[in-house]
């Protein structure tokens, strides 16, 4: 999914050729049999359509991923670039059936994507008003009849900075935001870049937004005067950003010339 997010444009349209987007995985270390599993799967969970033309087969995204890759978007390219200020948090409770597990677990992975911690079973919290995000998700998931969701503000009475480090792994958000520094760091001078052909460009790009997508799933992005930032996201947000862009036009380049039949 971050192949065909990051380098299927135009999104809508944009037919991929299989046999490229195997020898793409098989760059990045999958095997020819592994790659091909992988996209079976994401084909039986309605995030790819699969079409023939003649004997070739290529893949499209369908309407549920296009709305996910937009809502992730938003997120992975807005995270650490506003400061954050108190305001409503967002409580929300579910009992969703055993009937529904695959609704559950939709709704569990949305949710972190959202910047919600797990309280406990079935509870979550978010430091931000996401009322309208997560009534568009449980619409989505039909799940609305099995849910609750309140917003409302944290107790001064009470260290919320204690209760947030049970919530989300802060510690563990900050060795993760300090080691993808530590990888990409050097390719912030323009020199070590150049050095790179189209197919290092993609492969290095392809890391670089496969890891980063994952901090909004892990950043809650708690306001500053509750728990301060990590001390290397400022500098992990501007990497990501400069990086993305530098290599795109190499790595879409590659991308482009293995999956044209």
């Amino acid at each position: 999914m971050t192949l065909l997010g990051g380098y299927a444009e135009p999104r809508r349209t944009r037919r991929v050729w299989s046999g490229g987007l195997v020898a793409l995985l098989a760059e990045l270390g999958f095997s020819e049999g592994a790659a091909r599993i992988a996209l079976t799967r994401v084909v039986r969970r309605d995030l790819l359509e699969r079409h023939k033309d003649g004997r070739l087969v290529y893949y499209r995204l369908t309407r549920r991923t296009l709305s996910v890759l937009e809502d992730g978007d938003r997120r992975i390219f807005s995270l650490g670039r506003t400061r954050v200020r108190a305001g409503d948090w967002t409580v929300l409770w579910h009992q969703i059936p055993d009937d529904r597990r695959v609704a559950r677990e939709r709704l569990v992975r949305r949710l972190r994507f959202l910047g919600f911690g797990s309280v406990q079973d079935g509870t979550w919290l978010a430091p931000h008003d996401r009322e309208q995000e997560v009534l568009d998700l449980l619409r989505e998931l039909d799940v609305t009849a099995h849910a609750g969701l309140m917003l409302g503000k944290p107790s001064t009475g009470l260290d919320i900075g204690v209760f947030a480090a049970r919530a989300w792994d802060l510690d563990g958000l900050a060795a993760r935001y300090r080691a993808f520094v530590t990888e990409f760091e050097a390719y912030a001078d323009e020199r070590a870049r150049a050095g790179l052909d189209d197919a290092a460009a993609f492969a290095l790009r392809t890391r670089l937004l496969h890891i980063f997508r994952e901090f909004p799933a892990r950043d809650p992005e708690l306001p500053g005067e509750i728990v301060p930032a990590p001390a290397a996201r400022d500098r992990a947000v501007a990497l990501f950003h400069d990086l993305q862009a530098a290599l795109a036009p190499a790595a879409q380049r590659h991308f482009d010339e293995v999956t044209t039949p």
